[in-house]
């Protein structure tokens, strides 16, 4: 059956992988579901209460601190419906899907061999690995650079193999801001542009008054 033609398309949520220094995609994972809540927190980075001098009271360090948590779902239903049409799903569930989301938070094997050759060959020092940038993206408006801080699988149903057919997925995230990559970065460009859109958006935003208020003035 066709969905009704007039209908509006629904924009998924997901997730872009980039190189950090030249901006060239690497991954895109859109999410299967829409979550149907997005939790955020934002952790104000003041100064006065910190050292207790009334001169700094008003003041900010930077940005504040925003976190993100969601519960994805993934499900292969729909595509055991039609195995000859996903035949991966049927031989492997989610298992694709699951590892997609895993390893952005795992470095690379390359990068683990290369690293043990170098401790091998007597390398006092090895430098950290580096992973991509990752954008978390949900509409256009909202365009974050973040790091993954919480991740969490709960598998809840298999098929015959014992492949996963059936998860959910919490992740948390750290939005980065030009504090932690700088304005030259394009993580803190991007930064920069979801700073100004949320300048822009309160400037539609309806005034209030004092009589609203209660009060004649101040």
């Amino acid at each position: 059956m066709t969905s009704f033609p007039g209908s509006p398309r629904l924009l998924k949520g997901g997730i872009v992988l980039i190189d950090p220094y030249t901006a060239v995609v690497q991954r895109i994972i859109a999410l299967q579901y829409n979550p149907d809540t997005l939790s955020r927190t934002l952790q104000v980075q003041g100064v006065g209460a910190e050292t207790g001098d009334r001169s700094e009271a008003l003041r900010l360090k930077g940005p504040p601190v925003e976190t993100i948590k969601l519960d994805a779902e993934i499900d292969a239903t729909d595509h055991l419906e039609f195995p000859n049409l996903n035949a991966t799903t049927a031989e492997l569930g989610i298992y694709p899907q699951l590892a997609a989301l895993e390893t952005i938070i795992y470095p690379s094997s390359q990068q683990l061999e290369n690293n043990n050759t170098q401790a091998k060959s007597g390398r006092l020092e090895i430098a950290p690995m580096e992973s991509a940038l990752t954008l978390f993206v949900w509409s256009k408006n909202r365009v974050l650079p973040v790091r993954l801080t919480e991740f969490s699988i709960t598998e809840e149903a298999f098929d015959k193999a014992l492949n996963p057919i059936r998860a959910k997925v919490s992740l948390g995230m750290r939005v980065l801001s030009v504090n932690d990559l700088g304005f030259d970065h394009k993580g803190g460009n991007l930064f920069m542009v979801y700073h100004r859109q949320k300048e822009q958006l309160t400037q539609l935003n309806k005034a209030g008054s004092f009589g609203v208020l209660g009060i004649g003035g101040i």
